[in-house]
């Protein structure tokens, strides 16, 4: 298996254990009296399924932006931000149109 998809694996495992942890500590502590909601309602199970879920995923994509971003190479000293052009400033000019009656 190539590394960049091992290191994916990796990062959404760590993304969806955040996630677990923290609608654990949503439930837990009853924030917006979610643990009472979820507990009433007849679908409070797809709702903590649907909240860890959902956080997995923004949080697995967290993960996964980190840590591709810290792989950049330490020796890449060189010049930043391309080689810059002069921009061209267009000149307006007349047109002549004729209109019928």
């Amino acid at each position: 298996m190539p590394k960049l998809v091992k290191l994916y694996i990796r990062q959404v495992a760590i993304g969806f254990g955040l996630s677990a942890i923290f609608v654990g500590l949503l439930v837990g502590f009853n924030v917006a009296n979610l643990r009472g909601l979820m507990a009433s309602t007849e679908g409070g199970y797809i709702a903590a399924f649907l909240l860890f879920f959902f956080n997995g995923l923004v949080f697995a994509g967290v993960q996964f932006a980190i840590s591709i971003m810290r792989m950049a190479d330490k020796d890449d000293q060189g010049p930043k931000g391309g080689h810059r052009q002069g921009v061209r400033h267009a000149q307006p000019v007349a047109v002549r149109v004729t209109a019928g009656r």
